[in-house]
């Protein structure tokens, strides 16, 4: 298990480079019993080669059985663990728009959805309204109005906001609304420590609030709020591993995370090409980049199989491209699975592949779940990933006499 301060005391200087490339919900599983999961389905000539020269195996975000959500997964992959550093989505998605974000706030990460008559939610994602709608709904929003605290709605991407609530007195310690099913309605806040009372409350006014702007609106008349928390202050990437760190990533929460760790978050296009040409451009600046691939989690959480396994063959493409830059260490995985055919994040360990010349090349010959099941990494927890990056670009000093 990955240590901070370890790491910390055991960090030596180098020029040699990491690029982590997380393509998100990458794991999969076969839509009928005995087919191929959508990584096994896909056409990967790049990634193969890449395993046969390297080391597989699965990682698991959490623990066995424990489905991550991705906040954790991606402390997790960064090296922090995600049960001893909580985070609420609601922090990342603030920090990922630029949001200036105190000290005394907290923040919430907002889904518009759908519910029908009897307040019961039939489309968790409002059907992925378009940004444009968002941007109308929040400026409905900001018109609720609190005592003793100030009002924030900020719109982030599709249906997806941000709410902060900025005032003396607040706490963490919040459940969320959305009970990640259909068929029932959205839950209220509730305070899982005392002190955070009145600030549950707080939040259950703001949501009657918005019911009653929202409801003559189609599809999205509703709203669930995830991730309710405050900042906790981490020590950043170059504390801890001594590297200059960017992150590659077009959605606002990944950023988030990123910018929580002390990365910097260089502008980008959505599209892969993009995000490559990106790391091309400051390859030299920094000494760890995290690249962040969205589009395989939107196709699994669609349940479109298909779809999956066509982003998952368009990132092999563009594999060449960043082993033309000569990383030392190319790590390619994933902060947890996808299925298409659960349309949610599972439990699943991710296939994790670990590229560098100083590799014992094991007996996989492909890049899936069945050739990782067969790697030399074995099922590892995800936060051993960076100590194994840091030990093969040369960058980890002895540990005792």
């Amino acid at each position: 298990m990955a240590d901070l301060e370890l790491m910390r005391e055991l960090q030596i200087a180098s020029e040699s480079k990491i690029v982590m490339l997380v393509i998100d919900g990458l794991g999969g599983l076969p839509m009928e019993p005995g087919g191929p999961t959508e990584l096994e389905a896909a056409r990967t000539p790049n990634l193969d080669h890449l395993a046969a020269r390297g080391l597989c195996g699965l990682s698991v975000p959490i623990g066995p059985g424990i489905t991550p959500g991705s906040g954790p997964a991606h402390l997790a992959l960064f090296g922090y663990d995600p049960l001893k550093y909580e985070i609420g989505r609601g922090v990342l998605e603030a920090l990922g728009i630029g949001f200036d974000l105190h000290d005394e706030d907290v923040a919430a990460r907002g889904n518009f959805c759908t519910v029908d008559e009897k307040g019961l939610i039939t489309d968790r994602r409002a059907g992925r309204i378009p940004t444009e709608k968002n941007v109308e709904l929040v400026k409905l929003l900001r018109g609720i109005k609190l005592s003793g605290v100030h009002i924030f709605v900020e719109t982030v991407k599709e249906y997806r906001f941000v709410l902060v609530l900025r005032g003396e007195g607040l706490e963490g310690g919040l459940t969320e609304t959305d009970p990640q099913q259909l068929g029932v309605p959205p839950l209220p806040v509730e305070a899982l420590v005392p002190e955070a009372e009145r600030t549950a409350q707080l939040f259950n006014q703001w949501i009657a609030q918005a019911r009653k702007i929202l409801a003559d609106q189609r599809p999205a008349n509703m709203v669930n709020l995830r991730g309710l928390a405050k900042n906790p202050g981490l020590p950043s990437m170059e504390e801890v591993y001594g590297l200059r760190s960017a992150a590659i990533a077009s959605y606002p929460m990944y950023r988030g995370v990123a910018k929580l760790l002390g990365m910097d978050v260089l502008d980008t296009g959505e599209a892969l090409e993009e995000e490559v040409e990106t790391l091309q451009a400051h390859f030299a600046d920094y000494d760890f980049f995290f690249v962040h691939v969205k589009k395989t989690d939107s196709a699994g959480e669609d349940g479109d199989f298909e779809r999956k396994v066509s982003i998952i063959e368009h990132v092999d493409e563009l594999v060449p491209a960043i082993l033309d830059l000569k990383p030392e260490v190319l790590i390619v995985t994933s902060d947890h699975s996808t299925p298409a055919l659960l349309r949610l994040h599972s439990w699943h360990p991710v296939p994790t592949l670990l590229h560098s010349r100083y590799c014992r090349a094991d007996q996989t010959d492909e890049f899936s779940e069945r050739g990782c099941s067969r790697g030399a990494l074995g099922r590892f927890p995800a936060v051993d990933l960076m100590p194994l990056a840091m030990a093969n670009t040369l960058r980890l000093a002895k540990y005792g006499a």
